[in-house]
């Protein structure tokens, strides 16, 4: 507990409240949640001006309209940053949520060639953990483990796609992640997911899964990339791993979608070249003294973002509240943790850390995902709570 309560301290990015940064907290004064923009004297309530997060990624330009709304002042960050974990939460206090709203949450999937392999090896594995090692030396053989110069889609791509075929490896997860058309799945439902600072969810059904740490972007209702926050999609490899039609029970399960802490939007400071370059890290701290590092660079993916997003949203998938989409991972965990071949699994009370420079830190601590808060307050709950407080 005491380490948890002292993860989750450090949010901010490496350049402090200098960006365009918007979050969400709950006000028990209000009864409701709150969008607030994040300054370097504190946190300021601007739900008067933008009554949903969907409503700020909506103006022309949010980072300017940001910067100019006004609100009222709640304070510093860090006190209502140390209320966040349900644990100790004082309920009269404010404390911090996820920082989308009515945004669909998408999720692309195989985006990476490292990670691309490892769903291949799951899917012969069949969820079986003590198999892979033997499979993954099997699989690399055929292909190789360094797909990341092939193009999806391309004629290249497709060559490689015929061998395979013909010599009997070819894949549903290789379909998506050399061929022409990207997976895009649901992640979860508007307002489903977690931010930083609480528990982030694991089936009990699993007993092989992983942290998947991802730049998210957030996208308007007419497919602008408008900004970004970081994001764990947490994965479930023993459930996919028996059937990629599990993905739903693999992938959506109650507190198991976590973005956050804050949303940065665009501007001459933040570019989507900066999301092309983001290096995203990885740590899980465990209870039994486990310690996971890695990296996930974007730099490295086999999709501009700018063609996931265009993927996601357009004229025979239109999403009127804008979407947030989880890009991806190069993380692959295949390091023992502990019998020999049985490769990485979460353990309750691991505490995993996701960060980027100039996103900040998403920290949560892994509990089975029914024993996480439960979700309650949804769509409808917010429009009732918005409309008495005269903010619609």
């Amino acid at each position: 507990m005491t380490e948890f309560r002292t993860a989750i301290a450090p949010v901010l990015p490496e350049d402090g409240a200098a960006g365009a940064l918007a979050g969400r907290l709950w006000r028990p004064d209000r009864q409701g949640p709150a969008v607030v923009a994040i300054r370097s004297h504190g946190v300021v309530d601007i739900t008067r001006a933008f009554p949903t997060m969907r409503d700020l990624c909506e103006a022309p330009d949010a980072a300017t309209a940001l910067r100019a709304a006004a609100g009222d002042d709640l304070g510093p960050l860090a006190p209502i940053l140390a209320n966040t974990p349900p644990d100790w939460r004082d309920p009269s206090k404010p404390w911090l949520l996820a920082p989308v709203d009515l945004q669909a949450v998408k999720a692309a999937g195989v985006t990476f060639p490292v990670s691309m392999l490892e769903r291949v090896i799951e899917e012969r594995a069949r969820g079986n953990p003590a198999a892979a090692a033997a499979l993954r030396a099997e699989v690399q053989r055929l292909i190789g483990d360094d797909l990341g110069r092939l193009k999806p889609g391309s004629a290249e791509a497709m060559a490689l796609k015929a061998m395979l075929v013909e010599r009997g490896a070819w894949s549903q997860y290789l379909e998506v992640g050399i061929g022409p058309d990207a997976e895009v799945f649901t992640k979860c439902q508007p307002m489903a997911a977690v931010g930083t600072g609480v528990d982030i969810g694991v089936n009990p059904a699993s007993d092989w899964n992983n942290p998947e740490p991802e730049l998210v972007l957030v996208v308007s209702s007419g497919g602008r990339i408008v900004g970004a926050t970081l994001g764990n999609d947490v994965n479930l490899r023993d459930i996919e791993g028996r059937s990629a039609l599990l993905l739903g029970k693999a992938k959506d399960n109650n507190a198991s979608a976590a973005i956050g802490p804050f949303v940065r939007f665009l501007d001459a400071g933040f570019t989507l070249g900066d999301l092309r370059t983001t290096v995203v890290s990885l740590s899980v701290q465990g209870g039994d003294g486990f310690v996971l590092e890695a990296q996930s660079s974007m730099a490295r993916i086999s999709r501009d973002p700018t063609e996931l997003v265009a993927q996601m949203l357009n004229a025979n998938h239109p999403y009127p509240d804008g979407a947030v989409l989880y890009c991806g991972t190069l993380f692959a965990p295949v390091e023992d943790r502990d019998v020999p071949g049985k490769g990485f699994t979460h353990k309750t009370g691991d505490i995993v850390t996701i960060a980027a420079p100039k996103l900040g830190r998403l920290v949560n601590r892994v509990r089975p995902s029914d024993a996480c808060e439960r979700w309650t307050f949804g769509t409808a709950a917010l429009m009732r709570n918005l409309a008495a407080r005269g903010v619609l």
